[in-house]
C-alpha cells in the first residue's frame, strides 16, 4: 500500500543485518560496500518535512510503516543519473506496507524542478538546508536510506548496489514482499557520489 500517512497499528521490524555480505563476483567492489553501509539509529528530533504540508518528526512519519527513502542532491549529475533507477526501486515497494519517498536537499520548489511528476508520483521530503541528510549519517549523494519504527537506521552511500541490495533483502523478507533485482540489466555502473557537505548552519555546500 502506499503510506502517505501515520496509521496507528506499529509494524516492529526485528531483523537486520549487522554485516554486509559480500558476493564472490562483488569483491572488486568490497572496499567501496564497506566504507559506505551503516547501521545506527535515527535522532529523535529529526524533522521531515514533506513539500505537501508541514514537516514532523522522524516518529510521526513510522508509527505503522518503515520508511524507506532515496536522498538526492538536485544539483549534481550523480543524482539524475540514479533517478529512474531510484524511482523504479520505490515503485516495487510502494504497494507493499511501507513507506517510500524521495529525501531531496532542495527547496519545495528545487524538489518539483529536479524529480518533476515523481514528486506527485511519491512522498517527497525536503531538505534545503541538508540537516534531515546529516541526521541519517549519510555522506555521498545519492542514498538509500531505511528508518524502521523503533528508529534503527541502515544507510547506503553512493550508488553502491551491493549495498543498496544489503538493505532491501531484509526488508523484503519481513514484509513478505518480493525483492527487486539489485542491479538489474540496465543500471549505472557504481559510482560514489558526491559528498553530502552541510555549511556552519547546516546548509549543503
Amino acid at each position: 500500500m502506499a503510506a502517505y500517512g501515520a496509521p496507528g497499528d506499529d509494524l516492529m521490524l526485528s531483523r537486520c543485518p549487522t554485516r554486509l555480505k559480500l558476493r564472490t563476483e562483488d569483491r572488486s567492489l568490497a572496499w567501496f560496500a564497506l566504507a559506505c553501509f551503516h547501521v545506527a539509529v535515527a535522532p529523535d528530533e529529526m524533522i521531515l518535512d514533506s513539500i505537501r504540508g508541514k514537516g514532523f518528526p522522524v516518529r510521526d512519519w513510522l508509527t505503522s510503516f518503515p520508511l524507506l527513502m532515496v536522498a538526492l542532491d538536485p544539483f549534481t549529475n550523480e543524482s539524475a543519473w540514479i533517478l529512474d533507477r531510484a524511482a523504479t526501486l520505490l515503485r516495487h515497494f510502494q504497494p507493499a506496507d511501507v513507506r517510500t519517498a524521495f529525501l531531496v536537499a532542495g527547496s519545495d520548489d528545487e524538489c518539483r524542478q529536479f524529480l518533476g511528476p515523481l514528486a506527485e508520483e511519491f512522498l517527497t521530503f525536503s531538505d534545503p538546508k541538508g540537516q534531515a541528510i546529516a541526521d541519517l549519517g549519510i555522506a555521498y549523494l545519492p542514498a538509500l536510506a531505511v528508518v524502521r519504527p523503533n528508529l534503527e537506521l541502515q544507510t547506503a552511500d553512493g550508488w553502491n548496489p551491493t549495498g543498496w541490495h544489503s538493505i532491501v533483502e531484509p526488508l523484503a523478507d519481513i514484509l513478505s514482499w518480493s525483492l527487486p533485482l539489485i542491479p538489474a540489466p540496465n543500471d549505472p555502473a557504481p559510482f560514489r557520489g558526491t559528498p553530502a557537505k552541510f555549511d556552519t548552519e547546516g546548509a549543503t555546500a
